[in-house]
């Protein structure tokens, strides 16, 4: 029972549970603001109702969406003091730098710019209040970088200097804390794979409305929008996830191990890349695998014959750096995270291809299958977000911050197991009636359906009512 009540372990599990449902709103808020956008682009540029329709309508999702990630996002600078308080006073000076930027810049651009996109529609020129929701992609952009740049630190920990007196990292560079390797690569990586997000919820919803031959006029433009947008942001996704493995491959070698299950460092055609594999959890004892050589060297170091250091190897290494201790990640969690993320990602662009090609030249698919597998898109594209997000936090154990900080050593010294339990329930059936709030007004809007065009000013061809989300 004892165990079930350690401060560690239950720490960890809150932070995980509130930071995992926080980041589900995240993508969808990104992704969703750049199709609004791009939809009242369109309209402004073309004048046709449909894209209005578009623009009124993801417009409501993008709304819920937001006003829910923020409420939930509020929690998390909350956990740094209620159960992570040696992890705030070792790294605050550093961490709450780029946290500052992301509060007082980013998210208050992007707060701001909602508020006068929401409310401007019948009192700002068309084009002027384009650029609010321009704006607001902007932020919500921005404030991703900041964030990803202090998560970076504690990947790469960089700019900062130990003072030995008081106990802590102190930032000695703010260029260089925010162009971290990790947060350049990292960067495009995340945020195209935002636009894979939204794209899944564009394709789900129209695929759900054409399968009942509903509102065809808009759900079948929305629907070639999203699967382009599928694959253009999964192109960049592939891409930028390539240049991260290159990083990651330099600065963090144990995760890459951890990401193969590599127990011994390889070289060439022996730094192969498993497709699937039979075996232990752990990965040490295989009993059947899908191979292909050459490919971890390739996505480690760009060549095939490039060097791959195994996780013995680099645990031989950080004992001899860091002291006595277990330098490894979760291996079963690491491997098979990775491969959920590159397999779900590749299916998407897949089924987007696949899309495209059944509706081309005005065709719409009569098997009910197809509009089945369109329309769990989106779950399945939040999915592959998700476990790539717990692929890079848990790869990184048992660190908090690499080489400076172990995880067991954040943790609050004077909070109990049993206060912790207590908050992490409360965190749970909050966040579950939260969730159904949030599934239910997001399916309300999305049964609905576009409204019918909005009335226009005969005169200026502005808007003649805002754009409300219920």
């Amino acid at each position: 029972m004892n165990e079930w009540l350690d401060p560690l372990l239950l720490s960890r599990w809150q932070f995980g549970l509130t930071t995992v449902y926080h980041f589900l709103f995240v993508p969808l808020t990104i992704g969703m603001a750049l199709t609004v956008a791009i939809f009242q682009t369109a309209w402004v540029r073309t004048d046709k109702a449909k894209y209005l329709q578009l623009t009124h309508f993801f417009g409501k999702i993008f709304l819920i969406n937001f006003a829910m990630g923020v409420v939930t996002g509020i929690v998390q600078e909350f956990q740094f003091g209620m159960n992570w308080s040696d992890y705030s006073r070792f790294v605050g000076d550093v961490f709450g730098a780029p946290l500052a930027f992301e509060g007082i810049l980013a998210f208050f651009l992007e707060a701001t710019f909602i508020g006068l996109w929401i409310f401007g529609w019948d009192k700002l020129p068309k084009k002027l209040h384009l650029a609010t929701i321009w704006m607001t992609v902007i932020g919500s952009i921005t404030s991703a970088y900041f964030i990803l740049a202090a998560n970076a630190f504690m990947q790469n920990p960089i700019a900062y200097t130990i003072n030995a007196e008081k106990g802590r990292a102190e930032l000695t560079s703010i260029g260089e804390l925010l162009t971290n390797p990790i947060a350049l690569a990292a960067f495009p990586h995340t945020i195209f794979a935002c636009f894979m997000v939204s794209a899944g919820l564009i394709i789900s919803v129209a695929a759900w409305h054409l399968a009942r031959n509903q509102h065809f006029e808009t759900m079948r433009p929305a629907l070639k929008f999203g699967m382009w947008m599928m694959i253009i942001a999964g192109m960049g996704t592939t891409l930028a996830g390539d240049q991260l493995s290159l990083v990651m491959g330099e600065v963090q070698p144990m995760k890459m191990a951890a990401a193969e299950a590599l127990y011994h460092t390889a070289t060439g055609a022996n730094a192969s890349f498993s497709l699937f594999t039979l075996g232990t959890p752990d990965g040490v004892h295989e009993l059947f695998s899908i191979r292909i050589p050459y490919l971890l060297s390739f996505l480690s170091t760009h060549t095939f014959d490039g060097t791959v250091e195994g996780i013995n190897n680099l645990q031989a290494q950080y004992i001899a750096t860091y002291g006595p201790g277990d330098y490894t990640p979760t291996i079963w969690i690491t491997y098979w995270a990775f491969r959920w993320m590159i397999a779900l990602g590749l299916l998407h662009m897949l089924v987007a291809v696949v899309g495209l090609f059944l509706t081309r030249k005005g065709r719409m698919p009569t098997q009910k299958w197809v509009w089945k597998l369109a329309i769990w898109s989106f779950p399945a594209s939040l999915l592959a977000m998700t476990v790539g997000w717990v692929f890079t936090e848990m790869g990184r154990q048992p660190w908090l911050v690499f080489g400076l900080l172990k995880t067991q050593d954040g943790v609050s010294p004077g909070v109990t197991g049993v206060e912790i339990l207590i908050s992490l329930i409360a965190f749970t059936v909050l966040y579950g009636i939260l969730a159904v709030v949030e599934f239910r007004l997001i399916l309300r809007a999305v049964q609905r359906g576009p409204d019918d065009a909005p009335e226009l000013d005969e005169e200026s061809g502005d808007v003649k009512h805002a754009v409300t989300v219920y």
